[in-house]
Formats: structure tokens, C-alpha cells, sequence
């Protein structure tokens, strides 16, 4: 029988499951180069394509890894990020990165795909996920958490650098004297995801024993530039507000709330931009959440495990804060390298939802489509 959840501050949860579209005869497009895409998975074929998801929220892989450029084909095993949208008016465009590969761009409609001229240092390292952001005279950036270089990369949708955020050091002052002796004794900064308000960036810290979310506040805007605030919130720990491995942050479309994804504890971690703990929104234990998007009312949680390992991660579907779809892309759809999900986005295109997923160790990347 399916169970419904609710997931209300610090509720019970206990089971659930979700909804997605997209168009017809895609191509990938690549640096002025029109690409036929090779497969269009349960879009073809005689037989009926599976099916994962409870309710109206059912969903069925569209695009596989083969509808992109070969570049990203060549690269996808090796993924270890996510993605963002920009949910400008008119926009929809999704973003991610890969190492060697540099800035990709999905188009609003997902039918095509084109890569971005990408500055060397950053097509070397790690995009950790990436935000689209916007500064209060409207121009959008796009900043990558770089885990492997302990650096946060700005750059315009174009993929020109505007900013690098170094490091802290034994001389930044944090508002917590716990972040100042770590940084003075040499602890490592490894950046894990990252967002914005109102001129001021937030950063997850979760790979390393700090795990605490950081501030750094813009400065200038022309040129961009930023430097680290004493805002300093969250922490290492198992109470209410802190982490056992922060990851992905984000800003839930329409808010002034930061939503932090606390892997190890399995839970939604909520602030204010002031640092200032709100709530917790708790997953089923064992699932590991990476990151989670919303668009619509609607939210995708992408988890690394999941309380049974051997049928692969779920990812969860929100509607609010309730649980009402889990779709299991590798159990159910058949996908055998999603045995780990690291970043997923929700997006609603002419009133069905579609989902864009990246799976981790290996890598890879698909696009799921509501069934209605």
C-alpha cells in the first residue's frame, strides 16, 4: 500500500513518491555544430518503456547520456557535481560543469546542449555544483564550489572569469572562534556547494572536519568582486542545525531561506541569511540526501544511498514539504549506473515536470519524463 509522508518541522516521515515533460526529435548542439542525438530512451522501441514514481508523479527516462555532445560522453563517467537553473523570466536554461570538459549549457526546452569556452582553471577542476545567480542590477553569474582546489570560481553565462575566491586564512576573522583556529592551524577549505542573497555568498564546507556554511559578501560590483564576512553558521554535529556532512545549498525559488542538504543526518537543514537556524526538514534515515531543487512547489531530493543499498538511491519528490513520489532509476527504470544519485533538478515545461539527474561513481547523466 502506498504511504503517504509528511514531512512538516521535524515530522515523521515515512515513504512516498512524483511527475515530469519534454520535446520531440531532440539534437545537441555544441560550439556552432548541429548534432542528431543518438537515443531518445522510452521513446522509441515496441515495447512500453518502464516506469518509476507513484501517483500523477510517475516518471520514464527521455534522454540518456547519448542525447549530449561527445565530449560530455566522454567525461560523464567521471562526474562528481550537480546542476542549477536560471529561473529568470524567459529563461530556463540548465547549468552544470566537468573537469576537462569545462561549462555546459542545457537549453530551456532540453532539446539541445552547448558547451561553453571555459577559462583553463576551472576546466581543470571540480565543479562541486553550481549556482545562477543575480546581483541586484540584474547581470547573472554562475559560481562552481572547486572541492579539489579549495576555490569558488565566478564566472558570466558566457564563461568568462569574473572572480576567484581564495581560500580563508590564519588572518580571516570568522564570528566563530571555532572556523578561526581551524583556518589558523591549516585546515583545508573544500567547498561543496554554494548560493546567494542579497550580495552575499554562502558556502558548505561538508568534505572536511569544519562543516560549517561561511559567508563572503560582495564588495564590488564592477568589476565583481567578494571577500569573506564573519558570518560563520551550522557546524559539525548531530543537533538541530548542524551537520554530519553539509552539501549542496540552495535558495528555494520565491524565498529569502537557505536550504543546506545534510548528508549523514539525512535531513534539511533551514537558515535565514543571517545564519540564523529555522528549521529541519527530516528524510528517511539512510537516504543520504546530496542536494535539493525546487520549481512549482515541488521539490527533487537526489540521495547518494537509501535505506535498502542493494536497489540503488531514491530520488525523493516534495510536493511542499510532503513526500508523494520516490522513483528508482535503478531498481525500477533499469538504469544500473544511478546506484549512487549526487545531483538532480526539476523543471515544468508546457505543465509536465522533467527531472535531470547525475549519478556519482560512476558518473552519468539522465533526463526523466512525467507520465501522465
Amino acid at each position: 500500500m502506498q504511504q503517504a509522508i509528511f514531512f512538516i518541522f521535524i515530522l515523521t516521515f515515512t515513504s512516498g513518491y512524483v511527475c515530469a515533460h519534454v520535446p520531440e526529435h531532440p539534437s545537441v548542439e555544441t560550439e556552432g555544430f548541429q548534432f542528431v542525438a543518438h537515443h531518445e530512451a522510452a521513446e522509441s522501441g515496441l515495447q512500453t518503456p518502464p516506469t518509476s514514481g507513484q501517483g500523477t508523479l510517475k516518471f520514464k527516462v527521455l534522454y540518456t547520456r547519448d542525447h549530449f555532445p561527445t565530449e560530455v560522453v566522454a567525461a560523464i563517467d567521471k562526474a562528481h557535481g550537480g546542476f542549477d537553473v536560471d529561473r529568470r523570466e524567459g529563461k530556463g536554461e540548465t547549468y552544470f560543469a566537468l573537469p576537462n570538459v569545462g561549462i555546459i549549457q542545457i537549453s530551456a526546452d532540453l532539446k539541445t546542449t552547448r558547451l561553453i569556452e571555459t577559462p583553463t582553471v576551472l576546466k581543470k577542476a571540480n565543479a562541486h555544483y553550481v549556482t545562477v545567480w543575480t546581483t541586484s542590477g540584474g547581470t547573472p553569474y554562475l559560481s562552481f564550489p572547486a572541492n579539489d582546489v579549495g576555490k569558488i570560481f565566478t564566472t558570466t553565462l558566457d564563461g568568462k572569469l569574473v572572480h576567484t575566491l581564495e581560500a580563508p586564512d590564519a588572518l580571516t576573522d570568522f564570528e566563530h572562534q571555532e572556523v578561526n583556529i581551524y583556518f589558523s592551524e591549516g585546515g583545508k577549505f573544500v567547498p561543496t556547494g554554494v548560493t546567494h542573497i542579497d550580495g552575499m555568498l554562502y558556502v558548505t564546507t561538508g568534505y572536511s572536519d569544519l562543516d560549517y556554511i561561511l559567508g563572503a559578501k560582495l564588495t564590488s560590483l564592477e568589476p565583481l568582486e567578494a571577500s569573506w564576512y564573519p558570518l560563520a553558521f551550522g557546524g559539525k554535529g548531530d543537533e538541530p542545525g548542524q551537520f554530519g556532512t553539509g552539501h549542496h545549498i540552495t535558495v528555494p525559488d520565491g524565498t529569502n531561506r537557505l536550504d543546506a542538504s545534510d548528508r549523514a543526518n539525512a535531513e534539511i537543514e533551514r537558515y535565514s541569511p543571517d545564519g540564523t537556524y529555522l528549521e529541519t526538514l527530516p528524510l528517511i534515515k539512510g537516504s543520504f540526501p546530496c542536494s535539493i531543487d525546487y520549481e512549482a512547489g515541488y521539490a527533487v531530493v537526489a540521495c547518494l544511498y537509501g535505506p535498502n543499498k542493494e536497489k540503488g538511491a531514491p530520488l525523493y519528490i516534495l510536493e511542499g514539504d510532503n513526500l508523494v513520489s520516490t522513483v528508482m532509476l535503478k531498481e525500477e527504470l533499469g538504469l544500473e549506473t544511478f546506484q549512487h544519485l549526487h545531483g538532480a533538478v526539476i523543471r515544468k515545461i508546457d505543465g509536465k515536470f522533467y527531472i535531470i539527474v547525475q549519478s556519482w561513481n560512476p558518473g552519468d547523466i539522465v533526463i526523466l519524463k512525467q507520465v501522465m
